[in-house]
Order: structure tokens, then sequence, then C-alpha cells
């Protein structure tokens, strides 16, 4: 009986590293020296847009097709691709009217509790920007910054006006 209770904890515990070995790889990574600041134009008439470094160490897709709010807006994004060995740091939002800045840690307990700003839920699967009807209209900016161990920043930007 003992031992047949130490196979199952054993079992167990595989599962449970094995599972969670399988994160949201597009967080974080091995380490590797980028380049800094990922500024590409490319813009494209769907509601979609992508951005990729210079270097192809940064791929963001910012998805800004409406969606049935009570009040306010927001967009979607996702980080297809981060550098290796750096992990989402920061994300703000700088206009002339407006400068919102949150930690990933904040950006997950809006995803836990709602309300303005950015948001990531769940296991990283939903991430986006919630904002006021005040904001719509609103052209700025959204950066990314991600950060490596030895606290060397990455930062990725795009320019978009909030709809």
């Amino acid at each position: 009986m003992k031992n047949k209770t130490l196979v199952l904890l054993m079992a167990a515990l595989t599962a449970v590293l094995m599972l969670s070995a399988c994160g949201n790889k597009s967080l974080s990574g091995a380490l590797q020296e980028p380049t800094t600041n990922g500024n590409s134009a490319n813009t494209s008439d769907d509601n979609a847009s992508t951005e990729n470094a210079a270097n192809g160490d940064i791929l963001i897709v910012i998805d800004q097709t409406p969606k049935p709010l009570a009040e306010g807006g927001s967009f979607d994004f996702t980080v297809k691709k981060a550098p290796e060995g750096y992990m989402l740091k920061e994300i703000h939002w700088t206009s002339e009217k407006n400068n919102i800045v949150n930690t990933l840690e904040e950006a997950i307990k809006h995803g836990q509790e709602g309300g303005n700003g950015f948001y990531i839920s769940g296991n990283g699967q939903f991430m986006g920007f919630i904002y006021p009807d005040e904001m719509k209209d609103e052209t700025g900016k959204v950066t990314f910054v991600f950060a490596n161990d030895q606290g060397k920043e990455v930062t990725w930007e795009k320019e978009i006006t909030l709809k």
C-alpha cells in the first residue's frame, strides 16, 4: 500500500512538472543579446497590425477589431516572439493627454480583477488594453519593455489611434 501511494505521488509530481514546463514561451526564453528598440513601420488596412524588430527578436500583433463592450474601447495584442532571455516588464500607452504604465504584475492583476489599463488574463492567453470612451480617437504610442536578468531592456513601440 505504501509503495502504491509513493508511485502515485511520483506520477502526479512528474505530471505537474511536465505541465509547468509548458508555460507561455512568448513571455520568456533563453539568454541572448538582442539589439534595442525595434521600430519598423508596417501598416496595413485591416484591424490587425504586425511589428517586427530589425533583428527579428520581437514580433507583436495589435488587433483593434471592435468588441461589444458596455462602455469604452479596447485592443488586443499578442506577443508572438520575444527576445530570448528577456521577459515582458512593462507596457506603456503614451499620448498628449495620457501616460499609462502598467508593470507585468499590474497587467496580470487587471486580468484577474478587471478595470482600465493593460491586462493579461489566464495563462497569458488573453492580453489587451481597456480604455474609457474619452480616449477613443486618441493617437499615441504603445510601448512594450522587455528586460533580462542583468537589467538590460529592449523596447518595441507602435503609434496607433484608439478606435
